[in-house]
């Protein structure tokens, strides 16, 4: 199995980070299975859906050639992973534009003129790690406190129903920590708090 890890994070040294390779770690352990990480920060990905990208949805224009790239590490893989910080609930912008601009009709699905959806990616399991957290006394941390409704908010991301509804794809929110409070650590502090988090879900 190959899997293609996509973190979204600016920060290298972030917990989502460190999360992505201990993933990847933990697949490769085997020595049965390969990774890739995709840093689609530092790569510089441009998140923004433009005229070409529209053009090629409708299949007046090929598709710009960084997405071909996206696409092509894709179909080397058997899994995907989504590895990410939780903003307002959801992906941050240049993930979701990543998959805006990615999932493209003639590569992810098939849309005939009558409507019908042709799923050309029931072969790639997909799974998001979601990754959040609050201080005390910070907003979100009163909601965090009022029980799991609040927390599982992101596993019921439309994504993961588009996803198999229209691509036919197997995806699974596999976990979101809500409750590291790791947003103002610093030094010996952020380490620790970061290396919990790695080893609770190393087994993910």
């Amino acid at each position: 199995m190959h899997a293609l890890i996509v973190v979204s994070h600016p920060d290298s040294q972030s917990l989502t980070h460190a999360v992505a390779r201990s993933f990847a770690e933990g697949v490769a352990e085997s020595g049965e299975h390969t990774t890739e990480i995709a840093d689609i920060a530092a790569e510089g990905f441009q998140a923004a859906f433009n005229q070409a990208d529209r053009s090629a949805y409708f299949l007046q224009k090929p598709l710009p050639s960084n997405i071909l790239r996206e696409q092509a590490r894709i179909d080397r893989a058997d899994a995907l992973v989504l590895v990410y910080p939780v903003y307002w609930w959801s992906f941050p912008g240049q993930l979701k534009g990543w998959i805006d601009r990615v999932f493209s009709n003639g590569w992810a699905y098939d849309e005939a003129p009558d409507g019908t959806l042709g799923k050309r990616l029931g072969r790639l399991a997909v799974h998001l790690i979601g990754i959040g957290g609050a201080e005390r006394g910070h907003l979100c941390a009163a909601w965090l406190r009022q029980g799991d409704a609040h927390a599982d908010r992101p596993r019921d991301l439309r994504f993961l129903r588009c996803a198999r509804r229209h691509l036919g794809v197997p995806a699974r929110c596999e976990w979101a920590s809500w409750r590291l409070p790791y947003r103002h650590c610093a030094g010996p502090r952020r380490q620790c708090v970061c290396e919990g988090g790695v080893r609770r879900y190393r087994s993910v």
